[in-house]
């Protein structure tokens, strides 16, 4: 049995502690700079907590660093872990921060939304990795097969491609959808009555070719019903500019479908 310790308890940390517990693994410490956070965490998974990295084991198989990207240039001045495995979680930095602390070093980044306490099915998780040897890539790989099968072998350049894509799907997305929930509540409209048409989108999604399903105003050239858009968001300066910007993308990308 492997042993794990994570470095960080927020989002990304308290779900990949648990995802490893619930596969089967030890986990050994978690870390956080507040002590109860750890504390909480660990009593989930049945580790030791520590609020200090001089007291981290140096016998641990494999070290997660699941911390901001800011403070994972920190910790990477501060850490050494020779004999471990050690891997970082970031999207946009680069597995070479890590090789002060470890010759094995690489990445699992999963390009997913996780919050702390909103239960999940990590079988379905996709996982990206890296590493610093193609030896080590495939010592990554078998330990996360008991998480996922969904595991594919991407560089950091590809990851830093990958990312932006990701927060353009996910926070630009979800930024719209915030967009759109504020316009209808200002005028009294149940958001809820969009839950479905949202659904609906992102299961259209899995299809494929998404400049095809387009539809909409923009994807039909309704000159009129756009004009009469503008006009209804007229008054919000930054709005009008975003949706004028989006409709012609999608009458420009759509053109020849």
């Amino acid at each position: 049995m492997k042993t794990i310790t994570v470095i960080g308890s927020g989002n990304v940390g308290t779900h990949l502690a648990k995802a490893f517990y619930q596969a089967g693994y030890q986990i050994l410490q978690i870390w956080s700079r507040e002590y109860d956070h750890a504390e909480h965490l660990a009593n989930q998974v049945y580790a030791e907590p520590v609020d200090k990295l001089r007291l981290l084991y140096p016998i641990a198989d494999v070290v997660v660093v699941a911390v901001s990207d800011d403070a994972l240039f920190d910790i990477a001045l501060d850490l050494r872990m020779r004999d471990s495995l050690v891997l970082h979680t970031a999207g946009s930095v680069s597995l070479s921060v890590l090789r002060p602390i470890s010759r094995r070093h690489g990445v699992i980044w999963s390009p997913q939304t996780f919050i702390r306490d909103v239960a999940m099915d990590y079988s379905q998780l996709p996982f990206c990795i890296e590493g610093s040897t193609a030896e080590v890539e495939s010592q990554i790989r078998d330990l996360l097969q008991p998480v996922s099968q969904h595991i594919y072998t991407i560089d950091t350049q590809q990851r830093q491609w990958l990312h932006l894509a990701a927060v353009m799907t996910n926070n630009f997305g979800n930024a719209v959808n915030a967009l759109a929930q504020d316009l209808l509540k200002q005028h009294d409209i149940p958001f809820e009555i969009l839950h479905p048409l949202i659904t609906m989108t992102a299961e259209k999604i899995r299809r494929g070719g998404l400049w095809q399903q387009q539809t909409g105003p923009a994807r039909r050239r309704d000159t009129k019903t756009i004009e009469n858009q503008r006009r209804l968001i007229g008054d919000d300066e930054k709005l009008l500019k975003l949706y004028d910007l989006l409709t012609e993308i999608i009458e420009e990308k759509t053109h020849a479908y």
